[in-house]
């Protein structure tokens, strides 16, 4: 083989063992690497792995790139396949393991839909010991072995099958060739993406502390950065890195990574299970849709039936709901996992479930959406059919439609979806280019959904037009709780129609075109003289009767203009006595939050002395503020929130 280039950055990629207990999977991995991935006393007392056993290889490529292959040896007992499950998530490359005096049995069988429903993707067929047998033994075996694998990733029409001996040495400088091979085809991971590493194992170490180990599914991850545990909800800084047993600065997507962890919680609470991702982006969930398909060979699987759920280190109870009443063995349907613990997940996630009695492989698939809403129901096929596909602009689309007008954010798009902000960034655009979406300040919306409130804003607003004696227009705030739509989406509506002059907006009033207050010379210097008299009294706010008594207008003529100006905000009823000018009570809210950095009580006595007011005015002043929640009651004080 051609020497790899030292200057070359090294390809990582993950290469897991499967097969029956006892079919050589440790030796082999041995004779390639010279590392006993069997590291438990128990292991090399029974002579089977029990638990994940790790080793690595560095090689060169046809083209002379370096890859670094990072082994991960799984347990073949049917006792220990959660085990093998937990290595099983971040297989790049499989080497499936057929011992050539034994040929097919029970665990080869599981072990390969295992990797089939993990949509492992390339691999090597090994028949191991081969020194034990003949020739024709070993024919017998590929014959048998291509009819088993025939149509999967290890079809012997398109994947290598090597026979080997790890006590001769017989064939693993072919396998070595094979394996170098098919790894330099591979797709470099995304080391760009969101950190995320499943734990597959949780010790201590003197000197150092917490150390969790695990296969980097996604991103990179490097010294001193900090991370956040699910489902723990706790942050930790990386102490240290190391990849493939060696000190590193920083560990990328594909490599097996060990960190040295400085916690905020006891190590105790940090188990194998948990995941290490990017803090501040992700969400950990107890329901999941998926697309969920069962082994031939299983019995039909009921709606509600509880099962082991097996995703990369992660096992729990989960529970399925099916719109149908059963699976049938072999079929594939949506459906909806409740789980019994929070998990981190993110839609493309494979899962494995086992029979929840007796325990046995019986289905798996992927996830869709990780942040389901609402019931599960048949209707909802429609946009798991959409979340199932590969066009990225489609399940943006999606999500931000069945948000309705709630929107969607892409800080929240980043919590559904996994992928970066960036990348949702470059695809909002898209969509808004193509007036599919519209921004709404932080959210993004549907075209048709913004279409659907300016409609119900319309005919709000014409049908309070028909219904109002004043002929006056709805204060904006009023229209937005009859609505009861998000402010985002509201603003942008409003905005939207009185851009287009659908709607008109005086001051806080929203109105049609024309049917705004018209109002004569005296009647317009009649309310200014009104608010103006307000505005100058402050918070000794005079008799709306006195006020009124001076006006140059009819008594239901000076009545109208003080309902337009409760309308319009500018004046505000505290109670059925007393009405203020909206900026005094603007100007209290301030004292109140100065008052709040000098002592964050006051009594009715202090209350007075502060604002300069007596009895009358301090006691629906503060009943005002308790309403508006700047201040709490608390006894004979107020406490300033």
């Amino acid at each position: 083989m051609q020497s790899a280039t030292p200057k070359q950055a090294p390809r990582p990629v993950i290469v897991g063992t499967a097969g029956h207990i006892d079919h050589g999977k440790t030796a082999l991995v041995k004779a390639l690497t010279g590392i006993d991935a069997d590291r438990l006393a128990e292991e090399k007392r029974r002579g089977i792995t029990i638990d994940l056993g790790f080793a690595h290889l560095e090689l060169a490529g046809p083209g002379g790139e370096l890859l670094r292959l990072g082994f991960v040896d799984v347990p073949g007992h049917e006792r220990f396949v959660r085990n093998m499950l937990a290595g099983a998530g971040g297989v790049d490359l499989l080497l499936f393991v057929v011992a050539s005096d034994e040929g097919i049995k029970p665990q080869t069988r599981e072990h390969f839909a295992i990797c089939r429903l993990l949509d492992v993707r390339r691999g090597i067929t090994v028949l191991t010991k081969a020194d034990l047998v003949d020739r024709e033994t070993l024919d017998v075996l590929r014959l048998e072995l291509g009819d088993f694998l025939r149509g999967s990733f290890l079809d012997p029409a398109s994947a290598p099958m090597v026979a080997v001996s790890s006590r001769t040495g017989q064939g693993i400088e072919e396998l070595k060739r094979e394996m170098g091979r098919l790894a330099a085809e591979m797709q470099v991971k995304d080391s760009s993406a969101l950190f995320r590493l499943p734990i597959d194992r949780v010790f201590t170490m003197k000197g150092f502390g917490t150390v969790v180990t695990g296969t980097l599914i996604s991103g990179s991850i490097a010294k001193d950065a900090e991370v956040e545990i699910f489902p723990a909800k706790a942050r930790a800084r990386v102490r240290g890195v190391q990849v493939h047993g060696k000190a590193a600065e920083r560990a990328v997507a594909g490599e097996r990574t060990a960190l040295n962890l400085a916690l905020e919680r006891s190590s105790a609470e940090l188990t194998r299970g948990m995941m290490l991702a990017a803090p501040g982006n992700l969400a950990a969930t107890d329901e999941m849709d998926v697309s969920l398909f069962l082994l031939a060979d299983a019995k039909p699987l009921r709606n509600r039936a509880r099962v082991h759920l097996h995703l990369y280190s992660a096992e729990t109870i989960a529970e399925v709901v099916l719109v149908e009443k059963e699976l049938k063995a072999g079929g594939e349907s949506f459906a909806r996992l409740r789980l019994a613990d929070p998990i981190l997940v993110l839609p493309g996630d494979r899962f494995i479930i086992r029979q929840f009695s007796p325990v046995v492989t019986i289905g798996g698939g992927v996830v869709l959406d990780a942040a389901p809403l609402g019931k599960r129901h048949k209707d909802d096929d429609r946009a798991l059919a959409v979340l199932a596909g590969h066009d990225h602009g489609k399940i943006l689309l999606e999500r931000i439609m069945r948000r309705g007008a709630a929107g969607l954010s892409i800080r929240q798009l980043v919590s559904e979806t996994g992928w970066k902000q960036e990348v949702l960034e470059r695809l909002a655009r898209e969509r808004e280019s193509a007036g599919a979406i519209v921004r709404a300040g932080d959210l993004l919306l549907d075209t048709a959904q913004l279409e659907a409130i300016k409609l119900l804003l319309m005919q709000t607003v014409a049908e309070f037009h028909q219904r109002s004696r004043l002929a006056t227009g709805i204060g904006r705030e009023e229209l937005r709780e009859r609505l009861r739509f998000p402010a985002p989406a509201f603003t942008a509506a409003l905005d939207s129609l009185v851009a287009a002059r659908k709607l008109d907006l005086a001051g806080e009033q929203v109105h049609l075109p024309g049917r705004g207050v018209v109002m004569k010379d005296e009647e317009a210097a009649a309310k200014q003289v009104i608010e103006d008299a307000f505005r100058a009294a402050g918070l000794k706010a005079p008799s709306l009767n006195d006020v009124l008594a001076g006006l140059k207008v009819d008594k239901a003529s000076a009545q109208k203009l003080v309902t337009l100006l409760l309308r319009e905000k500018q004046l505000i009823k505290v109670n059925e006595e007393l009405v203020f000018h909206r900026q005094a009570l603007e100007e209290l809210r301030a004292i109140m939050k100065a008052q709040k950095s000098k002592s964050e009580k006051i009594d009715i006595g202090q209350f007075k002395d502060l604002i300069g007011v007596t009895r009358k005015y301090a006691i629906p002043l503060l009943e005002y503020l308790d309403r508006e929640r700047v201040t709490r009651r608390a006894g004979d004080a107020r406490v300033i929130l």
